[in-house]
């Protein structure tokens, strides 16, 4: 036995964040993500970044979070999951994804786990901070898989991207923050037939000026 854990020793002095189990561990994580996402942006953003930061082994990242994705959502307090929202809004023929965009967005954001996402919404408004992490969630986990399945030229895709954002974001301010009528009152449907035409345009139609 006192082989063994001479062994297990170096391994143990070499660490220098909290012991699993520690009461302030995740939401130290938490913190060191929010940070370095808002900073790095989720591309530039690692699993070792965030643990170095946070003063913990890569692997108690992965062990309470999971993957890069699932941590980001954490950090930002998101209740629902990209990768099961973005199928809805492909499934079907191509020239419907930007009414099915809308419509998916506003039915989240209508329900009771919409409210989280209001409070980001809010707080985006007047934190720079807050702001950044909106402008990473909706560019990197919403927007990116939904134009990446549309074959679109890879020149025009962050114009793209940020024309719907400009909508997406738009239509959520005055429904959600200012609360705008009729658009706050609206149906889904509704509004899903009224601003999808111009989403699908930003998607898929001409940018040139005709």
């Amino acid at each position: 036995m006192s082989p063994r854990r001479d062994a297990a020793e170096p391994t143990r002095s070499r660490r220098t964040g909290r012991r699993p189990g520690s009461p302030d561990t995740r939401e130290a994580i938490l913190a060191a993500a929010r940070d370095a996402f808002a900073e790095r942006g989720f591309d530039a953003t690692t699993i070792r970044t965030v643990a170095a930061a946070a003063g913990v082994d890569p692997a108690l990242v992965h062990h309470y979070f999971g993957t890069k994705e699932e941590l980001f959502r954490a950090a930002m307090a998101i209740p629902v999951d990209p990768a099961e929202l973005v199928p809805r809004v492909l499934a079907g023929g191509r020239d419907e994804v930007g009414e099915r965009l809308v419509r998916t967005f506003l039915t989240v954001w209508d329900s009771p786990v919409g409210a989280a996402a209001v409070a980001l919404l809010r707080s985006a408004v007047s934190n720079q901070w807050t702001a950044r992490l909106l402008r990473e969630f909706l560019t990197t986990q919403i927007l990116r898989r939904v134009v990446d399945q549309l074959d679109l030229d890879p020149a025009e895709v962050p114009l793209r991207g940020g024309l719907v954002a400009t909508q997406i974001a738009g239509l959520a301010l005055m429904r959600y923050v200012i609360r705008l009528e009729p658009v706050a009152s609206a149906s889904p449907d509704t509004l899903a037939a009224t601003v999808g035409p111009t989403v699908q345009r930003y998607l898929t139609g001409p940018l040139e000026a005709s």
